[in-house]
């Protein structure tokens, strides 16, 4: 049955015509509703005549006709007069039969509804059919309440909107607005909300650095001025990373300041404001490290350059303060880190800056680069992270007990056997542990082993799993070429050849050798300018480490390399094209990953994390990690996306952006929306079962984030399709279709794709839910 419509008796609903019909919400909807006198027929439904009579389903035939090709089409543009809160009530009773206050393929509604139509003043219907105009119109009426509607004249194009526009203006214009966050005194009670926070304290807590009296005073006085937040002010000592000390804070866990601007008051004073940055999303509030260098690749399609230069900005001030970029924003990363972006970050931002500013962008670039260099010599070429030996650099963080941001459980298969050992309840020797009472060697390694696994971004995986600290890993290995590239490059091009450092910290020895750094003396960093040459040599040598110890001949592939066993560590993994990013490899190099390994990695939604054959089996004991197969992240993508561009291997590049690219439209579509943190690219689905589940996909009715690097990559992505690409993933066109052929159609034992698997969206989605019913099993595979 059509919503009922609830408008005043006499009166005509008055549509304002000057809208765009794409307009943002705050456009479309916002205004005040207008009112004119009537036509006598179109209010008699008001006193109680409903011309409308309701479908019939189930045993009773559809009294509403198919509608065809042929059938007449309006001359004008169709629009529906819509009551907001009825017709939200009404979608979701007849819609949402699952009860998420969603429509996706997988709830057994009628997919079915009448709208009126405002030429007819709601007295003629319309129907609405299928889940992507039902979900859409569900998002609509969501967006409409927001701004306080009772009533809306809903053009029917922002129902049958093209979906890869749809996604991507919802990206550019709202999702990336809703994950701005600033740490000041308007943006503290949104930032300081932890959902990892197990302490039970709900009250803010912020950390301001040693040396920075002014910020301390600033949120003194915010506590004062705001007493109903009970904002507790602490500030760090000197060495804020002391591993004692963090692990002092895990029961007073708080969110640590970060880089602001002096600005007017308004009464003739100084005051400071807190630059913006962009958050993950769902349970990651916080500024994330290598987070935020693929959310400003998207800011950066998006013209948002000032929002991706503050976000360096903050990573500068993290470097000055709290001695490295930080895994995120909040105490008990304080120890840890994650993968190094920072110059590529920088060096990208800087070209995009205004050009009526050389000087000032200049002096922006140079702040950049010389905290990258501190954050280089202190943190990836210093030990414990380097190993002099090999000279490749390991994700090898300090810190003491068990990492305080897991769920209360997490550990606890790890910690039984040791508890019960001493006699212990598991909480119990938890505490004992903590506070050192308890020695257990092997439990250290562990948890050595785990905050490395948490550094590298790749938590977790069965490729790191009790050795990620020993690890040259390729990635990490790559990223540092980049660095050091960048570093010699920006110092040639921008700074003429020489770059003088403000800070004062210790050089690391080069060339890198046990006698180097068994030597105790160090150089100053302000003992000599740095020039391009130095850097160059750097990059040189670990490109040959690179060469030496990661790249396998015989199997076309760069590995991790083990440098207390000192062998290659043959897990497969999608980062080893990492090196054509970073541009590392050699041609011939590139032409074996591409002809030999790419295959191993390359489903139907993209690239992998490794290959099946790597991963193992998966059992009850031993269940599936996120970071294998089948599952794909933004990350691997896009990095192999630039990577495969940079060798002039464009088709290839545009294949595999299309294939994740179908998959996130086809998700979006048949799923409300969804824009998720992680897919499983094999099944196509964001309905995943490893052990974190999946972020971005818990909300009602319309998306309001999305999620930070999934949304970049559908940005940077859609900028590699042709426009016939566009088109078609538009249309959801499998990748099949496209490229003419499906994968590997005869597979060989341990190849990552079987073409068994269904391509049918609604087939992958049901399979996906496990369902055990014999009446609502899954759908067999279309072929």
């Amino acid at each position: 049955m059509a919503p009922v419509l609830n408008h005043p008796s006499a009166v005509s609903f008055v549509d304002e015509h000057s809208r765009a019909i794409h307009g943002e919400p705050a456009d479309y909807y916002g205004g005040k509703e207008h009112f004119s006198r009537s036509r006598t027929y179109s209010a008699s439904f008001t006193h109680g005549y409903n011309p409308k009579r309701p479908p019939a389903f189930g045993d009773e035939w559809h009294t509403r006709a198919r509608r065809m090709s042929h059938d007449e089409k309006s001359m004008t543009p169709r629009r529906f007069l819509i009551d907001v809160e009825e017709t939200i009530r009404v979608v979701l009773e007849q819609e949402d039969t699952d009860g998420d206050f969603q429509i996706s393929v997988t709830d057994a509604g009628p997919k079915l509804m009448a709208l009126g139509t405002a030429t007819s003043n709601g007295f003629k219907t319309f129907d609405i059919r299928g889940t992507y105009m039902l979900s859409n119109l569900l998002q609509e009426l969501a967006l409409a309440r927001d701004h306080n509607r009772k009533r809306i004249v809903l053009d029917e194009a922002r129902l049958t909107e093209n979906p890869v526009d749809r996604l991507s203006r919802m990206i550019k214009n709202s999702f990336w607005h809703s994950l701005t966050r600033r740490i000041d005194g308007d943006g503290l009670e949104i930032i300081c909300a932890d959902p990892k926070n197990r302490t039970g304290r709900v009250n803010p807590r912020i950390y301001i650095p040693h040396g920075e009296p002014a910020m301390a005073d600033y949120y003194r006085k915010v506590a004062a001025d705001k007493p109903h937040l009970n904002l507790d002010v602490q500030v760090l000592p000197p060495k804020p990373d002391d591993p004692k000390f963090v692990k002092s804070l895990n029961t007073k866990p708080g969110i640590l300041a970060l880089a602001m601007n002096e600005i007017d008051d308004g009464h003739g004073g100084k005051t400071l404001k807190g630059i913006p940055f962009i958050v993950p999303g769902a349970r990651f509030n916080e500024l994330y490290n290598w987070d935020s260098y693929f959310i400003s690749l998207g800011l950066l399609v998006d013209g948002q350059v000032n929002m991706a230069k503050g976000m360096v900005d903050h990573f500068i001030f993290e470097i000055k303060h709290y001695g490295k970029i930080l895994n995120g924003s909040r105490s008990y990363y304080l120890c840890r880190t994650q993968p190094p972006f920072l110059t590529d970050m920088a060096l990208q931002i800087y070209n995009q800056l205004d050009r009526s500013d050389p000087e000032g962008n200049r002096a922006w670039l140079k702040r950049a680069i010389q905290a990258a260099i501190k954050e280089y010599h202190t943190i990836w070429v210093a030990e414990p992270r380097m190993d002099p030996k090999t000279g490749l650099s390991r994700f090898r963080p300090d810190g003491l007990g068990i990492p305080p941001e897991t769920e209360a459980t997490h550990f606890t298969h790890i910690l039984e056997p040791y508890a019960a050992k001493h006699g212990l309840s598991v909480l119990e020797f938890s505490e004992r542990y903590n506070d050192g009472l308890i020695k257990e060697p092997e439990l250290d390694e562990y948890f050595l082993h785990d905050r490395a696994v948490r550094e590298s971004g790749h938590d977790t995986t069965y490729r790191f799993e009790k050795r990620c600290a020993n690890l040259g890993t390729v990635d990490l290995q790559a990223l540092l070429y980049k660095y050091e590239v960048d570093i010699g490059t920006a110092i040639r091009e921008v700074f003429d050849d020489e770059l003088e450092l403000e800070e004062d910290f210790d050089l690391s020895p080069f060339p890198i050798s046990p006698e180097t750094y068994a030597n105790p003396h160090r150089e100053s960093s302000r003992s000599r300018v740095q020039t391009s040459d130095e850097w160059f040599e750097r990059a040189e040598f670990r490109k040959e480490n690179i060469d030496k110890y990661c790249w396998n001949e015989s199997k076309s592939l760069y590995f991790d390399y083990d440098t207390v066993q000192e062998k290659q560590i043959l897990y497969e993994s999608v980062t080893a094209f990492w090196t054509l990013w970073a541009g590392c490899a050699s041609e011939e190099q590139c032409w074996k990953l591409l002809s030999n390994s790419l295959k191993k990695f390359e489903v139907l939604g993209g690239l992998v994390s490794g290959t099946e054959e790597s991963r193992g089996k998966i059992s009850l004991d031993r269940p599936n990690r996120q970071w294998d197969y089948p599952y794909a992240w933004p990350p691997h993508q896009i990095m192999t996306w630039v990577g495969l561009e940079r060798y002039g291997y464009l088709e290839e590049a545009q294949r595999l952006a299309y294939r994740f690219l179908y998959m996130m439209t086809t998700a979006f579509v048949d799923f409300n929306g969804v824009v998720p943190e992680k897919f499983d690219a094999v099944k196509l689905s964001h309905l995943v079962d490893a052990e974190y589940g999946n972020q971005g996909i818990d909300f009602k009715m319309v998306p309001r984030e999305g999620f930070g690097w999934m949304n970049a990559a559908y940005q940077v992505g859609l900028s590699f399709l042709s426009t016939g690409m566009r088109r078609a993933v538009s249309a959801c066109t499998s990748p099949e279709v496209v490229f003419g052929h499906p994968i590997n159609p005869q597979p060989t034992p341990g190849q990552a794709y079987s073409t068994a698997a269904s391509t049918d969206p609604l087939g992958l989605a049901m399979e996906s839910l496990h369902l055990s019913s014999p009446i609502l099993s899954p759908i067999s595979p279309a072929y």
